[in-house]
């Protein structure tokens, strides 16, 4: 039965499309399994990004932005699959689907066979961006979406770990200072690529974006683009779009995205071990201290 939706998802059909990325989010199905069906993962070329993923704190407009970039990537024929990472339902463990329902443009028919969105739950990760977004992105990818973008809960110190998941990171801001100082916070800015500085249309978003131009030049690398956009408005949207497809890196990723990557490596070994329910159970009751938990982690992290 895996075969065969696997070899439907490849003719385009979005329901076994659905089911696949269900199967791998549910560790039913394995990567290795599902690309030996769907085939490898494109090599980009001429270092062109495959994944994108856009962060910032809640309420800079994330999710409407997003909304008018893919919408002038999918008039421009590009095919882009959006991964929105929510957070989880405490009663189901599923995703809330609070960016999906901001999402316009899978409503437009002529649009909406050039976009996917699936929205992820966190679930047991503990950062905003579950390990398995990178298997789902594969996946994607090989199942021949052209881009894939991953959106992320807000702004913390745990959305470093897109660094591990993507190409390129764009960090979204608003006009309200506080907004840039999180960013700083969580060490974004420093990680950004490019950073669109959004509701342009409200006071302070000139100035803001002035401040950050200023803190790029202070700093290590080359400096990210700085764009001003309104969601609201549609300001700025279809240049942002050209920008970012285009988007070098800045090159202050790099270590980070290695340092997230090896952290996420092990994470997954112990989130996926059969014997952490068990563990933590032990914990619980008080039959173990943390040493002996972090001892035993060790030890089936290694099996």
């Amino acid at each position: 039965m895996t075969a065969e939706f696997l070899t439907d998802a490849k003719t385009g059909d979005r329901r076994s499309l659905a089911r696949t990325l269900s199967a791998i989010e549910n560790r039913t199905l394995r990567l290795d399994e599902a690309l030996a069906v769907l085939g490898p993962v494109p090599v980009p070329e001429d270092g062109n990004w495959q994944t994108l993923a856009i962060t910032g704190a809640p309420g800079v407009g994330k999710s409407c932005l997003l909304d008018g970039l893919l919408t002038s990537w999918a008039k421009q024929g590009l095919r882009v699959a959006v991964l929105a990472v929510d957070p989880s339902s405490p009663r189901t463990g599923g995703a809330l689907l609070g960016d999906r329902v901001r999402m316009t443009v899978v409503d437009d028919k002529e649009l909406n066979q050039q976009i996917y969105l699936r929205s992820v739950a966190t679930r047991k990760a503990s950062g905003s961006v579950p390990v398995i977004v990178e298997d789902m992105t594969k996946v994607l990818l090989s199942l021949g979406w052209e881009k894939v973008v991953i959106e992320t809960v807000g702004a913390g110190q745990s959305e470093v770990r897109c660094a591990a998941l993507a190409d390129r990171i764009v960090v979204v801001e608003g006009p309200a200072r506080g907004d840039g100082i999180q960013a700083e916070k969580a060490g974004l800015l420093e990680l950004a690529d490019a950073v669109l500085v959004n509701k342009s249309d409200l006071p302070g978003a000139e100035l803001h974006a002035d401040e950050i131009r200023e803190s790029f030049e202070l700093g290590i690398g080359s400096t990210p683009p700085v764009a001003l956009t309104s969601a609201l408005h549609g300001t700025g949207i279809d240049d942002a779009a050209t920008v970012l497809l285009g988007l070098p890196s800045s090159g202050r990723s790099i270590r980070a995205r290695w340092r997230e990557r090896l952290l996420a490596f092990h994470e997954r070994r112990i989130l996926e071990s059969p014997k952490l329910d068990d563990l933590l159970h032990q914990l619980a009751k008080g039959s173990i201290d943390l040493n002996e938990a972090i001892s035993l982690i060790g030890a089936f992290t290694d099996e």
